[in-house]
């Protein structure tokens, strides 16, 4: 990396002068339409299968499609961000985003949607992390925990109304509507952006265009192997040889990365205690929790025959928690220390899974399930704004964009592990046959995503206290 930095404080005056509910507009409706996209085909899934004539694995793809291509672009995002300006960049990702949403609405065909969520991806990985950085620069360090907070609740609460929003436009209109409503969103957004922010610059970071190719080819080519290997066979050529080459490419990647002297990834910032762990307590909350989501956000539908908008009410416990509590996890984080709340936070995720598990059958009532996801959401809201706070305390300032970058990437790799393998998990010992098989498959399914979080965390308390943090 070059040394050249251009110190973000130099820009912030300008959006600093703006009131902080303002900023955070500009920058929280731009990410709340990126996050509501994770899940919010979730509970259309059912309709879409049936529209497309689309198979699991489309299903899958409909959702990994968009969280791949977001996690491999992020940090090159981040990286031109630096270079060519962040507003112009996140400005740009918006437009991408909007007009590939329009795209999604237009398919026809599966392979059609598929196509349009991985653009729908790369504008998205333009606007999450600029995001962050943009935000943390416009405001003073006094507020940063704050509005790192509020920032968090609106990711966190596009995540979880996913399920919710998509429900109620299926219900209301139909699927394509869900994609349709971003369009004059994001329309709206684009001035309102351009007016409040002003640009700011990292530090002058060439690009890493075989790092780029490396990681997006290696982890493409395990989530491959990993999606076909429950209906091509676990020891088939494809499969294997997907799975293993992966594996290499993301060694060869790892190898490259230590030597050269613009990493993507730079490896020296996991030799940082808080941000090694808090990116892998990241990873398995993202695996297990939106792994058993994607599943979840379907039994409604398919068991129990209630309509999207039913099965998406029918979450609220669990989707509207987060709202609440991530800006208050967001006030008290430096208080009582991002350990407390994170590995707090995963404990209750690991304990509502498991809990969920065990009551699910066919004929299972409504109010089994208030509490497990009542305890889901409250554990999401302590995990969402204080793992964003020990990344920005910990890196340095000219590390930040980089740093927001890397653990989104590692956040939105493991949404796409987790739907990949929990969907493997389902189709090994169950299906879509009936509602008696898709039990069968869902029950074991959340057991394994309440294992991953429950090993999540052990690994968030190794984060490290208030006191040595930085």
């Amino acid at each position: 990396m070059t040394s050249t930095t251009l110190e973000p404080e130099v820009q912030a005056p300008g959006p600093a002068r703006r009131s902080l509910g303002t900023v955070l507009a500009v920058v929280g409706i731009p990410v709340f339409m990126v996050t509501l996209d994770n899940l919010v085909v979730t509970t259309a899934l059912p309709v879409i299968k049936q529209d497309l004539g689309a198979s699991l694995t489309d299903l899958q793809w409909f959702v990994n499609a968009y969280t791949l291509s977001f996690a491999t672009l992020l940090l090159t995002a981040s990286a031109i961000g630096d270079r060519l300006g962040r507003r112009r960049i996140f400005l740009a990702g918006l437009l991408l985003f909007t007009l590939a949403s329009a795209a999604c609405a237009l398919a026809t065909e599966p392979w059609m949607l598929i196509g349009a969520r991985a653009i729908q991806g790369v504008g998205a990985a333009a606007v999450m992390p600029l995001s962050l950085t943009l935000l943390s620069a416009a405001v003073p360090a006094s507020k940063r925990s704050a509005a790192i907070g509020i920032w968090g609740g609106i990711s966190g609460l596009g995540v979880a109304v996913g399920p919710v929003v998509g429900g109620a436009v299926v219900d209301g209109l139909n699927w394509q509507w869900i994609f349709w409503l971003n369009v004059p969103i994001g329309l709206l957004a684009l001035p309102f952006v351009a007016r409040v922010l002003t640009e700011s610059y990292g530090g002058s970071r060439r690009f890493d265009p075989l790092g780029l190719v490396l990681s997006a080819a290696g982890v493409l080519a395990v989530v491959w192997g990993v999606v076909h290997g429950a209906d091509d066979g676990w020891t088939s050529g494809p499969v294997l040889g997907a799975m293993i080459g992966g594996v290499v490419l993301l060694a060869v990647f790892l190898v490259w990365e230590s030597r050269s002297p613009a990493p993507m990834l730079p490896l020296r910032l996991f030799r940082i205690r808080a941000i090694s762990a808090v990116n892998a307590t990241s990873f398995t909350f993202s695996m297990g929790v939106f792994g058993a989501v994607f599943l979840l956000a379907q039994f409604f539908q398919v068991v129990q025959g209630y309509s999207p908008l039913e099965s998406g009410l029918r979450t609220l416990p669990w989707t509207m928690a987060p709202m609440v509590v991530a800006p208050i996890a967001g006030l008290i984080v430096d208080r009582v220390g991002a350990r407390v709340l994170i590995a707090s936070g995963q404990a209750l995720l690991a304990v509502a899974l498991a809990w969920m598990a065990l009551v699910t059958t066919v004929d299972v009532t409504y109010g089994s399930y208030v509490v497990p996801f009542a305890l889901a959401g409250v554990g999401m809201g302590l995990t969402f704004a204080p793992t964003a706070s020990v990344v920005m305390a910990a890196a340095s300032e000219a590390d930040r964009g980089v740093a927001s970058g890397t653990s989104n990437t590692i956040r939105e790799v493991g949404v796409a592990m987790g739907v990949a393998v929990l969907a493997s998990v389902f189709a090994s010992a169950g299906g879509y046959e009936s509602p008696t098989r898709f039990v069968e498959g869902l029950v074991p399914a959340v057991w394994v995503g309440a294992a991953v979080v429950a090993v999540g965390a052990f690994v968030a308390l190794l984060i490290p206290g208030p006191r040595r943090a930085r």
